[in-house]
């Protein structure tokens, strides 16, 4: 046995990743919310790169989150789009997105 039948156990069973993984964002862009396959997530506030990380799960539509600090917060999935907390965040590439520097922000 070499090396090679070592590598084979990170990804021998591989799964589709849950429908909501992915880029979220505000209509207006500024935040982004990158809901990653592993349980994690990431996300950037205006120019300011993972301006909050950490864990999430999903019970049907619902999100539950946990920051690395501690902090928890809530999220819910309803016709494809996400309203989290007091946000609202719609799936990157979503025609409600505006493009980057086409908002009303200076």
């Amino acid at each position: 046995m070499g090396p090679e039948s070592e590598a084979m156990t990170s990804n021998d069973t591989p799964r589709a990743p849950h429908p909501y993984v992915g880029m979220w964002v505000t209509a207006d862009g500024f935040i982004r919310q990158e809901l990653l396959p592993n349980g994690r997530y990431d996300e950037a506030r205006g120019r300011r790169r993972s301006a909050y990380t950490g864990r999430y799960t999903v019970s049907g539509n619902h999100i539950d989150y946990v920051d690395d600090t501690g902090f928890t917060a809530t999220g819910d999935v309803r016709d494809g789009v996400l309203f989290h907390e007091h946000l609202v965040l719609y799936r990157e590439g979503d025609q409600r997105v505006r493009r980057e520097g086409t908002g009303s922000r200076g």
